[in-house]
């Protein structure tokens, strides 16, 4: 039986995420899959803004390098952690079936939702784009910085005295630890981030096993996913940039959500559109030309004197 060694992160949610796809892999290929796990420089800066020190490359840079020297066959992303440009000899090959892209809420006080907690709440994030609209839904909480994996990010909830934290549902399903969700927030009150919920193949390009492995795509979530990351591209954001983009498929259509915030929601420009499943990407980009047409050039101007 063929052996295919998959490239991850190393950390508890990316080797969970792994052990899924190697199953679909295993099971789709028939083929042995051995997974690779790597220390990313994301992994490594815990207690650093990401923003200031490379964005959000910093978490597949070598893992991406394995694949090229040959230390790998394919490799598993969280795709929301992709950088709007690949390397050139590199492609996402397979997209499969998405889990809940919502945010969620974990209270430490069991059952709380965001609207329950009290004025002056400490709810703690580590993204841009949460702590943005954290701060449009509600202006008086107390938005911490909060970095690290999932199982710190809870521990600290306890440890240094949060009302609440925010996460993805995705990871905390996939840690087993869905039932610490108190509220799944609705795409609605906040917009996820670019293919949030999603897992990426990626693979050498023109290589024979990444075709095999497109077996593993979803088509639905790829459409989703290529409307979100052309409104990525187009406006060349990374983790400075709180930026959320959210497709659904509507028959054979796609509608694309997006919003481009400033960090201390001063500034909310939102927009969307929708197109044909087959024009998904190009969706995204004309999404991200009306945040630009609507003042959106000057805020990420500011965004990156700021970074």
């Amino acid at each position: 039986m063929t052996r295919v060694r998959v490239a991850t992160r190393a950390s508890e949610l990316a080797l969970a995420q792994a052990r899924l796809v190697a199953s679909q892999l295993e099971r789709a290929l028939r083929v042995a899959v051995e997974l690779v796990p790597l220390s990313t420089q994301g992994d490594r800066l815990k207690d650093v803004s990401l923003a200031k020190v490379g964005g959000k490359g910093l978490f597949v840079k070598e893992i991406e390098a394995a694949l090229l020297d040959g230390r790998a066959d394919l490799a598993v992303h969280s795709a929301k952690d992709l950088p709007a440009e690949l390397h050139p000899d590199l492609a996402l090959v397979a997209l499969p079936e998405r889990a809940d892209p919502r945010d969620a809420l974990a209270a430490r006080v069991r059952g709380q939702g965001l609207d329950a907690l009290a004025r002056g709440a400490r709810v703690g994030t580590g993204s841009l784009r949460r702590a943005a609209q954290l701060r449009a839904l509600r202006p008086d909480l107390e938005v911490v910085p909060l970095r690290g994996n999932v199982p710190t990010r809870l521990r600290r909830l306890e440890a240094e005295g949060l009302d609440a934290v925010v996460l993805a549902c995705a990871g905390l399903e996939r840690l087993g630890l869905a039932e610490r969700i108190d509220e799944r927030l609705a795409p609605e009150r906040m917009l996820p981030a670019v293919a949030q919920g999603a897992l990426a193949i990626e693979g050498r390009r023109g290589d024979a096993l990444a075709r095999d492995a497109e077996a593993l795509d979803h088509a639905p979530t790829s459409c989703c996913v290529a409307a979100e990351r052309g409104c990525l591209a187009r406006l060349g954001a990374d983790c400075f940039v709180p930026l959320a983009a959210f497709a659904e498929l509507e028959g054979g259509a796609v509608r694309l959500r997006a919003l481009l915030a400033a960090p201390d929601a001063s500034k909310l420009l939102r927009a969307g559109g929708a197109a044909p499943a087959g024009s998904a990407a190009a969706l995204g980009a004309s999404v991200a030309e009306r945040l630009l047409a609507d003042g959106g050039h000057a805020l990420l101007a500011a965004l990156r004197d700021d970074a």
